[in-house]
């Protein structure tokens, strides 16, 4: 993939992320400064690669999880991503300080994801698996159809004992779309974070929500959410 086509790729899955519907070649040929044929030329060719899409005929491009998997592997490269937003670190810090038991603190962390990716957070607490904002998760407009909100259900209801039995080692682990490994056609990203609490060494925190994400915003946040509960737990 040459630097062009890895900035279109970019564009693609932020501006997607941004409005949710496929984006054309027209508002990229703007932003780069080039024809609309030189960016349907390059579009093409990431569609061959398997990185983007078009849902149909004379439609704009969406990014695959092919698309999305080099993307996220991409920020994890960049040494400036690793800090949420002033905003999230002072909710963060807010909301952790002075929350009193183990399980309130982490509650509170888990509520804080949900304010602030408008995703639904989890948690395990224990043996059990603290979850919040289905409201946020099933409002998306990827999840209007009933075959998807059985495969997200299928997914939240084996999603502990999979973290249980398989406990991701990774400080933050994100599964995109196939990635999962339960609810694999359900269009969803799961990035959670591994901490230490009083409860477990193998403690997760995260959020689940469709693949559609701003994983630079998220994963820094969920990032932060694990190392925050460690400094006070």
């Amino acid at each position: 993939m040459t630097d062009r086509q890895q900035q279109i790729l970019r564009s693609i899955v932020e501006q997607y992320a941004e409005v949710a519907s496929p984006v054309g070649s027209s508002l990229l040929a703007r932003a780069f400064g080039v024809s609309s044929a030189t960016i349907r030329a390059e579009m093409a060719e990431l569609e061959r690669l398997g990185y983007i899409t078009q849902p149909h005929t004379s439609a704009g491009r969406m990014p695959t999880d092919k698309g999305y998997r080099f993307y996220v592997n991409s920020l994890a490269e960049e040494s400036e991503n690793n800090l949420p937003s002033a905003r999230g670190e002072r909710a963060l810090t807010a909301r952790l300080q002075d929350a009193g038991m183990p399980e309130r603190t982490i509650r509170n962390a888990v509520d804080t994801l949900v304010e602030l990716t408008h995703n639904l957070g989890l948690a395990t607490i224990g043996n059990q698996l603290y979850m919040s904002g289905l409201g946020n998760l099933f409002g998306q407009p990827e999840f209007m159809q009933s075959g998807q909100v059985q495969q997200v259900a299928q997914l939240l209801d084996n999603l502990e004992p999979w973290l249980r039995e398989v406990a991701p080692n990774e400080p933050l682990n994100v599964y995109i779309g196939r990635e999962n490994p339960i609810g694999r056609t359900a269009g969803c990203a799961l990035i959670i974070s591994r901490f230490h609490s009083p409860y477990s060494d193998r403690s997760y925190i995260g959020v689940l929500g469709p693949t559609r994400q701003n994983y630079r915003d998220v994963t820094n946040l969920v990032r932060r959410a694990g190392q925050a509960l460690e400094e006070v737990l």
